[in-house]
């Protein structure tokens, strides 16, 4: 009983520091947003397909309703399963996807760091240790600074990994191999990116364990690994087919110059836009991948790898390993062997954003702080200053937490959608079109489409998302035009039934298409226009 009150105590917790670093999200959860990044309202639509196409058409969940008539395009961009089905019982029950998204973002923050205290928590014997490491891997300067990408803050398995991995190496049962196995398939179905993070953290952790791999039970520890990897394998596959059918049909492959893009420098590595430490960053110019762990992390983790003890100790030994591929990665082709490992594992040719990588060494450093923590509060006790313990272990958290805050966060209003998009929900087998059509360089414009798309679940030409195909780009070509003859002959040639226009950006479009026979309104509220597109007469049947 007294543990189950204090896990409800630690989530209590957390879930006030995610109230407080998000502040004033939860004031009003369906009304702020962040959708003035096309990224969160990109998202929101994700969340919101998952939690429509499950119940409705578990086979083709991948077959998303934009980029019309590609397939798989939900494969274009996170499929972001685990989160969705967190809030998809708001979804069903009538929520809009903006409330869905935000309750995302909070549980992510609050279950990340849960997971990272429990973790450490059972490692060092300390609540306070798994307090200080939760606070860090969950609430700090990266995270915060990436509330638009919900799949960025559910890293609650991760930690569940490590553990497991732990325990499997320690006693190779078949059991722990399961738990392994588990916790890599639920964290990849959260995020590619996490995907091949889970996997690089595993990987590292497990070849600095080496003693493991020396003793006689070693074989029976290898082929419980293989089971591990096997059983993974086999549980991510049908979510992986799509990832390489559009890798295959679309050649859907970041390039080494993207990847060096987006990848960390020094800077990044320094940059924390937060009150406490705004001034340097501004000195730094960092504007984006902010991945400084802060200086109490920073410090308490040099504290518990200071001591020869602590590299005899495994599990410090993993999270220093965690840490360090965790910044050699994040650095991308500068780092000479991520080239290496580009060629080699067609996995790391999906990852564009090589500074997100980053996030494993604020993770780890968070948990050896835990570790560091323990130290200091054993070496207070040693010291016969037991009664220091609790308030220094109260102010290093708060520190912390200090070193993070950048609330308040800057939002938007959301006001909701059109009711005109209802009408289209009532026209079985529509196809639709938004105009204003945007051209490939303004591409994201067709996110609040996407999002708008959430009233009908009609196909839709238009589209937004980590790709861009191909015959969106052919298709723009003419469509930009709209209302020409141009425009026209392409809505026929792709089976347009219907037709959705904003008056306010299209203010000439009104007069023209009040004139135009190939089109009728059926629906006109508050400058959103929708119109059923009539088939070119040689489309149409002869009289019978």
């Amino acid at each position: 009983m007294a543990l189950r009150n204090r896990g409800l105590a630690a989530l209590a917790f957390f879930a006030a520091l995610a109230v407080v670093h998000t502040w004033p999200l939860a004031a009003d959860p369906g009304g702020y947003c962040r959708n003035d990044n096309a990224d969160t309202v990109l998202n929101e639509w994700i969340l919101a397909w998952v939690a429509h196409a499950l119940p409705s058409q578990p086979l083709r969940l991948f077959d998303a309703n934009i980029f019309y008539p590609e397939s798989n395009t939900l494969a274009f961009s996170e499929h972001l399963l685990v989160p969705a089905l967190l809030v998809a019982p708001l979804a069903w029950l009538g929520a809009s996807p903006v409330l869905a998204h935000n309750v995302a973002v909070l549980l992510g923050l609050v279950l990340t760091a849960a997971s990272t205290a429990w973790v450490v928590t059972r490692w060092t014997g300390r609540t306070d240790a798994g307090l200080l490491a939760g606070t860090v891997a969950a609430f700090n300067v990266n995270l915060l600074t990436r509330l638009a990408h919900v799949q960025a803050v559910h890293a609650e398995f991760l930690p569940l990994a490590l553990f497991a991995l732990d325990r499997l190496l320690s006693a190779p049962r078949a059991r722990h191999a399961i738990a392994l196995a588990g916790a890599f398939v639920l964290q990849s179905l959260v995020s590619g990116y996490l995907l091949v993070a889970t996997l690089l953290s595993l990987s590292a952790a497990a070849l600095v364990r080496w003693r493991e791999w020396t003793r006689p039970r070693a074989r029976r520890t290898a082929w419980r690994l293989a089971a591990a990897g096997g059983l993974a394998i086999v549980m991510l596959a049908p979510f992986l087919a799509p990832y390489i059918d559009v890798r295959a049909s679309h050649a859907l492959v970041r390039s080494v110059d993207e990847v060096l893009r987006y990848s960390a420098g020094w800077r990044n590595w320094l940059g924390a836009p937060s009150h406490l430490h705004a001034w340097w960053n501004g000195a730094l110019g960092v504007e984006a991948d902010y991945l400084f762990p802060g200086v109490v992390a920073l410090a308490l983790a040099v504290l518990a790898l200071w001591r020869r003890r602590a590299w005899t100790d495994a599990r410090t030994r993993m999270l220093a390993a965690v840490a360090l591929v965790g910044f050699v990665a994040s650095f991308g082709p500068a780092f000479p062997p991520y080239r290496w490992a580009y060629e080699a594992l067609p996995l790391l040719q999906g990852i564009r954003g090589a500074a997100r990588l980053g996030y494993l060494t604020i993770l780890a450093t968070g948990m050896l702080a835990g570790f560091g923590l323990a130290r200091l509060a054993e070496t207070l006790a040693r010291r016969g200053r037991a009664s220091w313990v609790a308030p220094v272990a109260v102010l290093l958290i708060g520190l912390a937490n200090l070193e993070a805050w950048r609330a308040p966060v800057g939002y938007v209003r959301y006001d909701g959608l059109s009711p005109a998009y209802s009408v289209l929900a009532g026209e079985p087998g529509a196809v639709v079109a938004e105009f204003p059509f945007p051209g490939p360089i303004a591409i994201a414009e067709n996110a609040p489409y996407m999002l708008a798309s959430t009233r009908h679940w009609r196909p839709l030409v238009n589209g937004y998302s980590g790709f861009m195909p191909a015959s969106y780009v052919g298709h723009s070509r003419a469509l930009v035009t709209f209302p020409s003859d141009e425009a026209f002959a392409m809505l026929e040639a792709l089976g347009v039934t219907h037709i959705v226009v904003h008056e306010a950006r299209l203010p000439d479009a009104r007069a023209v298409l009040a004139r135009d026979p190939r089109v009728r309104l059926i629906a006109r509220i508050d400058g959103v226009a929708v119109y059923r597109r009539r088939p070119a007469p040689s489309a149409q049947r002869p009289a019978p």
